[in-house]
């Protein structure tokens, strides 16, 4: 050690800095969640609803860049995919002699299935994505996973729009109890699909392979769900009453089972399960506590998300 350096540290000043430091209390850099972490998000979201707001149109113009239709295909993908399924599964498979009005029955499941696969997998994708900003300040990181979402849904409203439009002109409307299903429903999808998206984004900042295996998982759940195949069809050929209810326990089997029950309106009593507000209802329920859950997994998780990126 040279001289200089030993005259420094003996100098009044640096030992008096030294001593402040001492007596200084240490604190988290990320406030400390108490009570429900759920109430925590809201009181740090509520007062950053214009940051959220930002995030929102950030996401949506990062998605449609420099591409010569920009949000004209959020229009574009549905309706090829529904071109395709009516296509393929209704006409060369048959489907759509067994099932009246096949198109709104299809894009009915359709369109709640891509707002779910669109929460979910841009949602996991969210904090790995805005690693940059997460990295330089301190926001929520809850607020990535909820743009996301708020992108999902910019994209879903203009799919419900040609749905209801379609629906209209083919067979109308019900203007009755079966209007409820939808709203019901939109919920269930959008309690589970920010709870997964939330878990998910958290484990994809400590395991990246997590984003590949949401996709694989999409896919599985796709087709697990009666969006191109009718609830009569697994009925009949699943007779025991226990493969049912498995079957029946999947939030999302639920979800598109509301869409469809409010806007397939050539749908007979027998192709829908019994008792469905009830299961919806249900399945309801136990998506807000798995939503504590999940919050309250990502919020003790986070702390360590801006090393980790």
């Amino acid at each position: 050690m040279t001289k200089m350096q030993e005259n420094a540290e003996n100098s009044p000043v640096v030992r008096e800095r030294l001593r402040r430091l001492q007596d200084t209390p240490l604190h988290d850099a990320l406030p400390k969640s108490q009570g429900l972490a759920i109430t925590q998000l809201i009181k740090e979201v509520l007062p950053r609803r214009e940051l959220l707001s930002l995030l929102i149109h950030r996401e949506i113009r990062s998605r449609y860049k420099d591409s010569a239709l920009g949000k004209l295909w959020s229009l574009v993908r549905p309706l090829v995919s529904l071109l395709i399924y009516y296509i393929a599964i209704g006409k060369f498979l048959g489907a759509a002699r067994a099932i009246d009005d096949f198109a709104i029955f299809v894009f009915a499941g359709l369109t709640a299935w891509q707002l779910f696969n669109e929460i979910v997998s841009s949602g996991t994708g969210s904090l790995v994505a805005n690693s940059g900003i997460l990295k330089k300040v301190y926001v929520p990181r809850e607020l990535f996973p909820l743009a996301s979402a708020g992108a999902a849904l910019f994209n879903f409203v203009t799919q419900l729009v040609i749905l209801t439009v379609g629906a209209l002109l083919i067979s109308g409307l019900p203007l009755d109890i079966r209007l409820l299903y939808f709203p019901v429903a939109l919920l269930v999808l959008l309690v589970w699909g920010i709870s997964f998206a939330l878990m998910l984004s958290a484990m994809n900042v400590y395991l990246r392979d997590t984003q590949y295996l949401v996709e694989v998982a999409l896919m599985v759940g796709f087709w697990a769900s009666p969006i191109v195949y009718s609830w009569t069809m697994v009925s009949t050929y699943a007779h025991s009453i226990l493969i049912q209810e498995v079957y029946l326990a999947n939030p999302m089997t639920l979800v598109v089972l509301g869409f469809q029950k409010t806007f397939w309106i050539a749908s007979t009593p027998d192709a829908f399960p019994a008792h469905l507000g009830v299961r919806l209802l249900i399945s309801l329920l136990v998506g807000v506590i798995v939503l504590l859950i999940c919050e309250r997994g990502f919020s003790r998780t986070q702390g360590n998300f801006a090393q980790e990126l």
